[in-house]
């Protein structure tokens, strides 16, 4: 192991757990309310090894094909793998044979092609669904920035809570890019009003998980209620190239 590597990796993710430990507190909750999701995207194995060894138990990746490979390479059980990218049809095979769960659910058709490869594998996938709260045309996910639209959008959502293989878990987003990140605020609050909204809407499913946060607002995330940040370069550093 590179130690000036993993010395590094391991001060700045017990910097994140402090940080998340403290917004918690701010927002009313304990520590353990928020869980950590390391973004292993386009990190080598040797950082990928390092996070593991510093403490990360949950990684998240943006690509089915390269996570794969790491997976395979590592064959470490006591990691957790969470997809957090936007994920292509095509894909949804790897996604049900690999990950622990699905931040990026954002169509019914990928619900109904995840739906049948975790039938054939007899498992149970957790999943959150992807709304897009800022009408970014960037973004996927659920169109959910104009609250005056969530009466129709509750019914439309309301097919994918009834597969049998899929498990509703809750909500996530990714707010636009603000160097202030006071200003995602907003976009956060409104996602945790759409999940209250849902759940009054839509009582038979979960929705008790918020994702939402990245390495540039994760702190404010927690104040707003996230329970999973998705945190990368403020842990690893730079990606390479």
């Amino acid at each position: 192991m590179n130690e000036p590597l993993l010395s590094s990796i391991r001060e700045r993710y017990q910097w994140a757990l402090g940080q998340i430990a403290g917004a918690a507190s701010r927002s009313g909750r304990g520590p353990d309310a928020v869980r950590l999701v390391v973004v292993t995207k386009s990190q080598p194995l040797v950082v990928v090894r390092a996070a593991i060894e510093a403490g990360a138990s949950i990684l998240g990746e943006n690509y089915a094909e390269e996570a794969a490979g790491k997976i395979s390479a590592l064959q470490n059980s006591a990691v957790e793998w969470h997809m957090i990218g936007h994920v292509q049809g095509r894909k949804a095979g790897l996604v049900a044979a690999n990950f622990s769960m699905l931040h990026s659910l954002d169509s019914l058709k990928l619900a109904a092609r995840l739906e049948r490869f975790c039938a054939e594998a007899n498992r149970t996938l957790p999943v959150l669904l992807e709304v897009n709260v800022s009408g970014e045309g960037s973004k996927f996910g659920f169109v959910a920035w104009d609250e005056r639209g969530w009466p129709d959008l509750a019914p439309a959502l309301a097919p994918l809570t009834e597969f049998p293989h899929l498990r509703v878990r809750g909500l996530m987003t990714m707010p636009p890019y603000f160097d202030d990140p006071e200003q995602t605020r907003p976009y956060f609050q409104r996602l945790r009003r759409l999940r209250e909204f849902l759940a009054a809407r839509l009582p038979h499913a979960d929705w008790s998980e918020l994702s939402m946060g990245t390495s540039a607002d994760f702190i404010a995330a927690v104040e707003e209620g996230a329970t999973f940040v998705r945190v990368g370069q403020a842990i690893l550093g730079p990606r390479p190239g």
